[in-house]
């Protein structure tokens, strides 16, 4: 994997510079999605070529693991890894960022006040969640 720099901001955008990453690592996070055909259901309508690529991208940075289903083995399941549990405050962040930006966004104000309240208990819960 070539990289353009050695920049931590450059790093990143190699991995989530796209509108899909980040979205993918949400359903994975909030939305309890581990298949590819619940990831492929995300509101924002991804294709199955941008899906498959995204994914197999995160499993290359070691963002996600990709399971083999055991009942049926054409099937498989995605989980984060230690480093995309990692990215849960990030996530966060940005929900807050985003709200205090447009009051418009689709934030659940519970979470939010939450979220401001306790970040650490939020985040130590939403990994709990994903194992």
């Amino acid at each position: 994997m070539a990289k353009r720099s050695n920049c931590p901001i450059n790093h990143a955008l190699e991995i989530f510079g796209d509108k899909w990453t980040l979205l993918i690592i949400r359903d994975l996070i909030f939305k309890g999605s581990t298949s590819f055909s619940e990831l492929k259901k995300m509101s924002e309508g991804i294709a199955t070529n941008i899906l498959s690529d995204r994914l197999a991208r995160l499993e290359r940075y070691r963002i996600v693991d990709k399971l083999a289903d055991g009942s049926d083995g054409r099937r498989a399941h995605y989980r984060l890894t230690q480093s995309g549990e990692d990215l849960i405050p990030l996530l966060l962040d940005i929900m807050v960022w985003s709200y205090r930006n447009d009051p418009t966004v689709n934030a659940p104000a519970e979470l939010l006040a939450r979220i401001e309240a306790d970040r650490s208990s939020v985040i130590a819960e939403m990994a709990a969640g994903l194992k």
